[in-house]
Protein backbone atom coordinates (compact mmCIF):
# COMPACT_ATOMS: atom_id res chain seq x y z
CA UNK A 1 0.00 0.00 0.00
CA UNK A 2 1.39 3.37 -0.95
CA UNK A 3 2.24 5.83 1.81
CA UNK A 4 -0.42 8.24 0.57
CA UNK A 5 -3.15 5.60 0.81
CA UNK A 6 -2.05 4.65 4.32
CA UNK A 7 -2.17 8.27 5.40
CA UNK A 8 -5.70 8.73 4.03
CA UNK A 9 -6.91 5.53 5.72
CA UNK A 10 -5.42 6.46 9.08
CA UNK A 11 -6.92 9.95 8.85
CA UNK A 12 -10.37 8.53 8.07
CA UNK A 13 -10.15 6.11 11.00
CA UNK A 14 -9.16 8.96 13.32
CA UNK A 15 -12.10 11.11 12.20
CA UNK A 16 -14.53 8.24 12.70
CA UNK A 17 -13.24 7.62 16.22
CA UNK A 18 -13.68 11.31 17.13
CA UNK A 19 -17.09 11.75 15.56
CA UNK A 20 -19.93 12.48 17.99
CA UNK A 21 -23.53 11.54 17.54
CA UNK A 22 -25.49 14.53 16.21
CA UNK A 23 -27.29 16.45 18.94
CA UNK A 24 -31.06 16.25 18.89
CA UNK A 25 -32.68 19.51 17.93
CA UNK A 26 -34.89 20.53 20.87
CA UNK A 27 -38.56 20.61 20.06
CA UNK A 28 -40.14 24.02 20.08
CA UNK A 29 -43.10 23.98 22.45
CA UNK A 30 -46.34 24.62 20.59
CA UNK A 31 -47.62 28.15 20.99
CA UNK A 32 -51.18 29.15 21.74
CA UNK A 33 -50.82 32.40 19.84
CA UNK A 34 -49.97 31.28 16.35
CA UNK A 35 -50.65 33.46 13.33
CA UNK A 36 -54.17 32.12 12.97
CA UNK A 37 -55.03 33.00 16.58
CA UNK A 38 -53.52 36.49 16.32
CA UNK A 39 -55.50 37.25 13.18
CA UNK A 40 -58.64 35.91 14.78
CA UNK A 41 -58.18 38.12 17.87
CA UNK A 42 -57.83 41.17 15.63
CA UNK A 43 -60.95 40.23 13.69
CA UNK A 44 -62.95 39.51 16.85
CA UNK A 45 -62.07 42.71 18.69
CA UNK A 46 -62.43 44.91 15.61
CA UNK A 47 -65.83 43.34 15.00
CA UNK A 48 -67.18 44.47 18.37
CA UNK A 49 -66.18 48.05 17.51
CA UNK A 50 -67.40 47.92 13.91
CA UNK A 51 -70.81 46.67 15.04
CA UNK A 52 -71.10 49.59 17.44
CA UNK A 53 -71.22 47.31 20.51
CA UNK A 54 -68.21 48.93 22.20
CA UNK A 55 -66.56 52.30 21.75
CA UNK A 56 -63.04 50.98 22.25
CA UNK A 57 -61.26 47.82 23.28
CA UNK A 58 -57.69 46.63 23.84
CA UNK A 59 -56.00 43.33 24.65
CA UNK A 60 -52.51 42.39 25.79
CA UNK A 61 -51.19 38.83 25.98
CA UNK A 62 -47.87 37.46 27.17
CA UNK A 63 -46.85 33.92 26.35
CA UNK A 64 -43.75 32.15 27.63
CA UNK A 65 -42.30 35.36 29.05
CA UNK A 66 -42.74 37.52 25.96
CA UNK A 67 -45.35 39.90 24.65
CA UNK A 68 -47.23 37.83 22.08
CA UNK A 69 -50.09 40.19 21.27
CA UNK A 70 -51.23 43.77 21.70
CA UNK A 71 -53.77 45.72 19.74
CA UNK A 72 -56.41 48.33 20.39
CA UNK A 73 -59.46 49.29 18.35
CA UNK A 74 -61.89 52.16 18.51
CA UNK A 75 -61.95 54.99 21.02
CA UNK A 76 -61.29 55.54 24.70
CA UNK A 77 -63.34 58.70 24.23
CA UNK A 78 -65.46 58.42 21.11
CA UNK A 79 -66.93 61.91 21.40
CA UNK A 80 -63.49 63.56 21.64
CA UNK A 81 -61.92 61.29 19.01
CA UNK A 82 -59.31 59.90 21.46
CA UNK A 83 -58.21 56.43 20.39
CA UNK A 84 -58.06 53.43 22.69
CA UNK A 85 -54.40 52.75 23.40
CA UNK A 86 -52.16 50.86 25.75
CA UNK A 87 -51.86 54.09 27.76
CA UNK A 88 -55.62 54.42 28.20
CA UNK A 89 -56.74 54.40 31.83
CA UNK A 90 -59.82 52.34 32.65
CA UNK A 91 -61.95 51.51 35.67
CA UNK A 92 -61.20 47.90 36.61
CA UNK A 93 -63.92 47.49 39.28
CA UNK A 94 -63.67 43.94 40.71
CA UNK A 95 -60.26 43.32 39.17
CA UNK A 96 -59.25 45.35 42.24
CA UNK A 97 -60.09 42.27 44.34
CA UNK A 98 -57.07 40.10 43.43
CA UNK A 99 -54.75 43.02 44.22
CA UNK A 100 -56.35 43.32 47.67
CA UNK A 101 -55.98 39.58 48.10
CA UNK A 102 -52.26 39.79 47.41
CA UNK A 103 -51.93 42.53 50.05
CA UNK A 104 -53.72 40.36 52.57
CA UNK A 105 -51.68 37.26 51.76
CA UNK A 106 -48.43 39.16 52.28
CA UNK A 107 -49.53 39.54 55.90
CA UNK A 108 -50.45 35.85 55.96
CA UNK A 109 -46.87 35.03 54.97
CA UNK A 110 -45.61 37.13 57.87
CA UNK A 111 -47.67 35.07 60.30
CA UNK A 112 -50.15 37.84 61.08
CA UNK A 113 -53.09 35.40 60.91
CA UNK A 114 -54.21 31.92 59.91
CA UNK A 115 -56.93 31.45 57.31
CA UNK A 116 -59.20 29.61 59.73
CA UNK A 117 -58.87 32.21 62.48
CA UNK A 118 -62.18 33.80 63.46
CA UNK A 119 -62.49 37.20 61.82
CA UNK A 120 -63.55 38.62 65.18
CA UNK A 121 -60.10 37.84 66.61
CA UNK A 122 -58.86 40.88 64.70
CA UNK A 123 -62.09 42.76 63.96
CA UNK A 124 -64.15 42.31 67.16
CA UNK A 125 -67.28 43.95 65.75
CA UNK A 126 -67.90 40.77 63.73
CA UNK A 127 -68.05 38.66 66.89
CA UNK A 128 -71.71 39.36 67.64
CA UNK A 129 -73.24 38.83 64.21
CA UNK A 130 -76.59 37.06 63.87
CA UNK A 131 -78.09 35.12 60.97
CA UNK A 132 -81.36 36.21 59.37
CA UNK A 133 -84.13 33.58 59.49
CA UNK A 134 -86.97 35.58 58.01
CA UNK A 135 -89.78 37.83 59.29
CA UNK A 136 -92.44 37.12 61.88
CA UNK A 137 -96.12 37.94 61.14
CA UNK A 138 -95.57 41.47 62.40
CA UNK A 139 -92.64 42.02 60.01
CA UNK A 140 -89.96 41.80 62.69
CA UNK A 141 -86.70 40.07 61.74
CA UNK A 142 -86.11 36.62 63.19
CA UNK A 143 -82.45 36.03 64.05
CA UNK A 144 -80.30 33.15 65.28
CA UNK A 145 -76.68 32.58 66.24
CA UNK A 146 -74.37 31.45 63.45
CA UNK A 147 -73.38 27.79 63.45
CA UNK A 148 -69.77 28.91 63.59
CA UNK A 149 -67.86 32.20 63.46
CA UNK A 150 -66.92 33.94 60.21
CA UNK A 151 -63.31 33.00 59.41
CA UNK A 152 -60.74 34.83 57.37
CA UNK A 153 -60.96 32.03 54.83
CA UNK A 154 -64.65 32.91 54.45
CA UNK A 155 -63.88 36.50 53.46
CA UNK A 156 -61.31 35.35 50.89
CA UNK A 157 -63.79 33.05 49.12
CA UNK A 158 -67.16 34.85 49.56
CA UNK A 159 -68.68 32.44 52.07
CA UNK A 160 -68.99 34.83 55.04
CA UNK A 161 -72.76 35.22 54.73
CA UNK A 162 -72.90 38.96 54.07
CA UNK A 163 -76.06 39.95 52.16
CA UNK A 164 -75.61 41.72 48.84
CA UNK A 165 -79.04 41.70 47.21
CA UNK A 166 -82.00 44.03 47.02
CA UNK A 167 -84.68 41.35 47.01
CA UNK A 168 -84.51 39.78 50.49
CA UNK A 169 -87.63 41.05 52.32
CA UNK A 170 -86.62 42.73 55.57
CA UNK A 171 -82.90 42.10 55.25
CA UNK A 172 -82.34 44.12 52.09
CA UNK A 173 -84.01 47.12 53.72
CA UNK A 174 -81.69 46.75 56.71
CA UNK A 175 -78.69 46.61 54.38
CA UNK A 176 -79.84 49.72 52.55
CA UNK A 177 -80.31 51.61 55.81
CA UNK A 178 -76.78 50.73 56.90
CA UNK A 179 -75.39 52.53 53.81
CA UNK A 180 -72.29 50.37 54.10
CA UNK A 181 -70.51 51.52 50.93
CA UNK A 182 -71.11 55.24 51.24
CA UNK A 183 -67.92 56.75 49.87
CA UNK A 184 -67.81 59.13 52.84
CA UNK A 185 -67.28 56.17 55.20
CA UNK A 186 -63.82 55.15 56.32
CA UNK A 187 -62.95 51.46 56.11
CA UNK A 188 -63.50 51.21 59.86
CA UNK A 189 -66.94 52.80 59.57
CA UNK A 190 -67.74 50.48 56.68
CA UNK A 191 -66.80 47.49 58.82
CA UNK A 192 -68.90 48.56 61.79
CA UNK A 193 -71.93 49.26 59.59
CA UNK A 194 -71.64 45.89 57.85
CA UNK A 195 -71.22 44.04 61.15
CA UNK A 196 -74.54 45.53 62.27
CA UNK A 197 -76.41 43.88 59.39
CA UNK A 198 -77.50 40.25 59.98
CA UNK A 199 -75.93 37.57 57.84
CA UNK A 200 -78.06 36.12 55.06
CA UNK A 201 -76.78 32.57 55.64
CA UNK A 202 -74.52 30.68 58.01
CA UNK A 203 -70.78 31.16 57.32
CA UNK A 204 -69.33 28.59 54.95
CA UNK A 205 -72.65 27.30 53.62
CA UNK A 206 -73.07 29.36 50.43
CA UNK A 207 -71.06 31.38 47.93
CA UNK A 208 -72.47 34.88 47.66
CA UNK A 209 -70.49 37.61 45.92
CA UNK A 210 -70.39 40.80 47.91
CA UNK A 211 -68.41 42.94 50.37
CA UNK A 212 -66.00 40.24 51.59
CA UNK A 213 -62.99 41.83 49.89
CA UNK A 214 -63.81 45.24 51.35
CA UNK A 215 -63.56 43.54 54.73
CA UNK A 216 -60.19 42.14 53.59
CA UNK A 217 -59.03 45.71 53.02
CA UNK A 218 -60.18 46.68 56.51
CA UNK A 219 -58.32 43.65 57.91
CA UNK A 220 -55.13 44.60 56.03
CA UNK A 221 -55.36 48.07 57.57
CA UNK A 222 -55.94 46.67 61.07
CA UNK A 223 -53.17 44.08 60.92
CA UNK A 224 -50.57 46.30 59.28
CA UNK A 225 -51.31 49.44 61.27
CA UNK A 226 -51.17 51.35 57.99
CA UNK A 227 -53.92 52.82 55.77
CA UNK A 228 -54.92 50.09 53.33
CA UNK A 229 -54.14 52.19 50.25
CA UNK A 230 -50.65 53.02 51.54
CA UNK A 231 -49.88 49.41 52.45
CA UNK A 232 -50.96 48.16 49.03
CA UNK A 233 -49.00 50.86 47.26
CA UNK A 234 -45.83 50.12 49.22
CA UNK A 235 -45.97 46.32 49.17
CA UNK A 236 -47.68 45.43 45.89
CA UNK A 237 -48.11 48.23 43.36
CA UNK A 238 -44.82 50.10 43.67
CA UNK A 239 -42.62 46.97 43.80
CA UNK A 240 -44.26 45.81 40.56
CA UNK A 241 -43.87 49.20 38.89
CA UNK A 242 -47.67 49.68 38.72
CA UNK A 243 -47.49 53.46 39.08
CA UNK A 244 -50.68 54.03 37.06
CA UNK A 245 -52.87 51.72 39.10
CA UNK A 246 -54.64 54.20 41.36
CA UNK A 247 -57.83 55.16 43.15
CA UNK A 248 -57.50 58.81 42.16
CA UNK A 249 -56.74 59.83 38.56
CA UNK A 250 -54.78 63.09 38.70
CA UNK A 251 -55.79 66.06 36.59
CA UNK A 252 -52.87 65.73 34.18
CA UNK A 253 -53.87 62.15 33.24
CA UNK A 254 -57.61 62.58 32.79
CA UNK A 255 -57.46 62.96 29.01
CA UNK A 256 -56.32 59.32 28.96
CA UNK A 257 -59.16 58.23 31.29
CA UNK A 258 -61.53 56.25 29.09
CA UNK A 259 -65.21 57.11 28.97
CA UNK A 260 -67.84 54.68 30.22
CA UNK A 261 -70.48 53.43 27.78
CA UNK A 262 -73.80 51.64 28.12
CA UNK A 263 -75.25 49.41 25.43
CA UNK A 264 -79.04 49.66 25.22
CA UNK A 265 -80.40 47.50 22.45
CA UNK A 266 -78.41 48.50 19.40
CA UNK A 267 -77.43 51.92 20.78
CA UNK A 268 -74.22 52.71 22.62
CA UNK A 269 -74.48 55.71 24.95
CA UNK A 270 -71.73 57.57 26.78
CA UNK A 271 -72.41 57.86 30.52
CA UNK A 272 -71.79 61.34 32.01
CA UNK A 273 -68.34 61.67 33.56
CA UNK A 274 -69.80 63.43 36.60
CA UNK A 275 -71.52 60.17 37.57
CA UNK A 276 -69.46 57.45 35.86
CA UNK A 277 -66.12 58.82 37.10
CA UNK A 278 -67.12 60.44 40.37
CA UNK A 279 -65.23 57.91 42.51
CA UNK A 280 -61.94 58.65 40.75
CA UNK A 281 -61.85 62.42 40.33
CA UNK A 282 -61.56 63.36 44.00
CA UNK A 283 -60.21 61.69 47.12
CA UNK A 284 -62.92 59.99 49.16
CA UNK A 285 -62.51 58.52 52.64
CA UNK A 286 -63.55 55.00 51.55
CA UNK A 287 -60.80 53.08 49.81
CA UNK A 288 -62.51 49.82 48.97
CA UNK A 289 -60.75 46.49 48.58
CA UNK A 290 -63.41 45.06 46.29
CA UNK A 291 -63.48 47.84 43.71
CA UNK A 292 -62.20 51.31 43.00
CA UNK A 293 -58.86 51.05 41.20
CA UNK A 294 -58.06 52.33 37.73
CA UNK A 295 -55.19 50.98 35.65
CA UNK A 296 -53.48 50.85 32.28
CA UNK A 297 -53.31 47.53 30.48
CA UNK A 298 -49.53 47.29 30.90
CA UNK A 299 -49.82 47.90 34.64
CA UNK A 300 -52.33 45.12 35.10
CA UNK A 301 -50.31 42.78 32.93
CA UNK A 302 -47.39 43.19 35.32
CA UNK A 303 -49.65 42.01 38.13
CA UNK A 304 -50.80 39.00 36.07
CA UNK A 305 -47.25 38.09 35.09
CA UNK A 306 -46.16 38.21 38.73
CA UNK A 307 -48.83 35.63 39.52
CA UNK A 308 -47.78 33.43 36.61
CA UNK A 309 -44.16 33.67 37.79
CA UNK A 310 -45.11 32.30 41.23
CA UNK A 311 -45.03 35.65 43.00
CA UNK A 312 -42.00 37.32 41.44
CA UNK A 313 -41.30 39.61 38.49
CA UNK A 314 -38.10 41.24 37.26
CA UNK A 315 -36.19 40.29 40.37
CA UNK A 316 -38.86 41.53 42.79
CA UNK A 317 -40.70 39.02 44.98
CA UNK A 318 -44.17 40.04 46.12
CA UNK A 319 -45.37 36.63 47.37
CA UNK A 320 -43.85 33.22 47.95
CA UNK A 321 -44.66 30.62 45.32
CA UNK A 322 -46.51 28.49 47.89
CA UNK A 323 -48.79 31.42 48.68
CA UNK A 324 -49.66 32.00 45.02
CA UNK A 325 -50.38 28.28 44.68
CA UNK A 326 -52.70 28.49 47.69
CA UNK A 327 -54.54 31.47 46.21
CA UNK A 328 -54.98 29.61 42.92
CA UNK A 329 -56.39 26.47 44.60
CA UNK A 330 -60.12 25.91 44.92
CA UNK A 331 -61.29 26.61 48.48
CA UNK A 332 -64.96 25.67 48.05
CA UNK A 333 -66.14 22.32 49.37
CA UNK A 334 -68.59 20.32 47.26
CA UNK A 335 -71.14 20.93 50.03
CA UNK A 336 -71.29 24.59 48.96
CA UNK A 337 -73.92 24.08 46.30
CA UNK A 338 -75.51 27.55 46.33
CA UNK A 339 -73.01 29.63 44.35
CA UNK A 340 -74.83 32.73 43.10
CA UNK A 341 -73.58 33.48 39.56
CA UNK A 342 -70.29 31.54 39.84
CA UNK A 343 -71.48 28.62 37.66
CA UNK A 344 -71.88 31.08 34.79
CA UNK A 345 -68.08 31.30 34.73
CA UNK A 346 -67.84 27.64 33.70
CA UNK A 347 -66.43 24.58 35.45
CA UNK A 348 -64.82 26.56 38.23
CA UNK A 349 -64.27 26.73 41.95
CA UNK A 350 -62.96 29.71 43.88
CA UNK A 351 -59.60 30.32 45.51
CA UNK A 352 -58.41 33.47 47.26
CA UNK A 353 -60.04 36.23 45.18
CA UNK A 354 -59.91 34.28 41.90
CA UNK A 355 -62.12 31.81 40.11
CA UNK A 356 -60.15 28.61 39.51
CA UNK A 357 -60.92 26.41 36.51
CA UNK A 358 -61.23 22.79 37.62
CA UNK A 359 -62.57 21.02 34.53
CA UNK A 360 -62.73 21.65 30.78
CA UNK A 361 -65.88 23.31 29.44
CA UNK A 362 -68.81 20.92 29.52
CA UNK A 363 -70.25 22.32 26.29
CA UNK A 364 -69.46 24.68 23.43
CA UNK A 365 -71.70 27.30 25.05
CA UNK A 366 -69.32 27.80 27.98
CA UNK A 367 -66.38 30.21 27.95
CA UNK A 368 -63.27 28.34 26.92
CA UNK A 369 -60.40 27.96 29.37
CA UNK A 370 -57.64 25.59 30.40
CA UNK A 371 -57.76 23.53 33.59
CA UNK A 372 -55.60 25.21 36.23
CA UNK A 373 -56.31 28.70 34.92
CA UNK A 374 -57.32 31.34 37.46
CA UNK A 375 -59.03 34.58 36.57
CA UNK A 376 -61.46 37.35 37.38
CA UNK A 377 -63.24 40.23 35.67
CA UNK A 378 -64.83 43.61 36.34
CA UNK A 379 -68.27 45.18 36.16
CA UNK A 380 -67.33 47.24 33.08
CA UNK A 381 -66.58 43.99 31.19
CA UNK A 382 -62.81 43.93 31.77
CA UNK A 383 -61.13 40.52 32.13
CA UNK A 384 -57.81 38.89 32.98
CA UNK A 385 -56.60 35.35 33.35
CA UNK A 386 -53.46 33.39 34.17
CA UNK A 387 -52.91 30.11 32.31
CA UNK A 388 -49.98 28.30 33.99
CA UNK A 389 -50.15 25.28 31.65
CA UNK A 390 -49.38 27.39 28.59
CA UNK A 391 -47.40 30.08 30.46
CA UNK A 392 -49.88 32.65 29.21
CA UNK A 393 -51.45 35.76 30.72
CA UNK A 394 -54.17 37.85 29.08
CA UNK A 395 -55.75 41.21 29.92
CA UNK A 396 -58.79 42.62 28.12
CA UNK A 397 -59.78 46.25 28.67
CA UNK A 398 -63.09 47.81 27.68
CA UNK A 399 -65.57 50.15 29.42
CA UNK A 400 -68.99 48.65 28.79
CA UNK A 401 -72.16 48.36 30.84
CA UNK A 402 -74.09 46.22 31.53
CA UNK A 403 -71.55 43.51 32.23
CA UNK A 404 -70.64 41.69 28.99
CA UNK A 405 -74.03 41.69 27.24
CA UNK A 406 -72.50 40.70 23.88
CA UNK A 407 -70.46 37.55 24.51
CA UNK A 408 -67.28 39.60 24.59
CA UNK A 409 -65.36 37.29 26.92
CA UNK A 410 -66.44 34.16 25.11
CA UNK A 411 -65.42 35.59 21.75
CA UNK A 412 -62.05 36.78 23.04
CA UNK A 413 -61.23 33.48 24.72
CA UNK A 414 -62.15 31.49 21.62
CA UNK A 415 -60.02 33.79 19.48
CA UNK A 416 -57.02 33.30 21.79
CA UNK A 417 -57.35 29.53 21.97
CA UNK A 418 -58.48 28.90 18.39
CA UNK A 419 -55.52 26.69 17.46
CA UNK A 420 -55.25 25.15 20.90
CA UNK A 421 -58.88 24.05 20.74
CA UNK A 422 -58.24 22.14 17.53
CA UNK A 423 -55.64 20.04 19.33
CA UNK A 424 -57.75 19.80 22.50
CA UNK A 425 -61.38 19.50 21.31
CA UNK A 426 -64.24 19.69 23.76
CA UNK A 427 -65.76 16.39 24.90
Amino acid sequence: MKTTHVTILLTALLLLSCRQEPKAIPEIAPRVLDTEAINRIDTTLRGFVDRGQVAGISALIFEKGREAYFNAFGYANREAGISMDRNSIVQIYSMTKPITGVSLMRLYEKGAFELDDPLSKYLPEFGEVKVFKGLDPQGKMLLEDPHRPITIRDITRHTAGFPNRGNIPGLSEKLQEADVMNRENTLEEMGHRLAGVPLWFHPGEQWEYGPCVDVQAYLVQKLSGRPFEEYTREHVLDPLGMSETRYLVPEQDRERFAGMYRLEGDSLHRLPDETAKIDYLQKWPLRRGGSGLTATIDDYMRFARMLLNHGSLDGVTVLDSATVALMATNQLADSVTERNFLPSKGQVGFGVDFAVRQRPPASAEENYGVVGEFFWDGAASTLFWVDPKNELTAVLFVQLFPYDPIGLHKGFREAVYSSYMKAHPLP
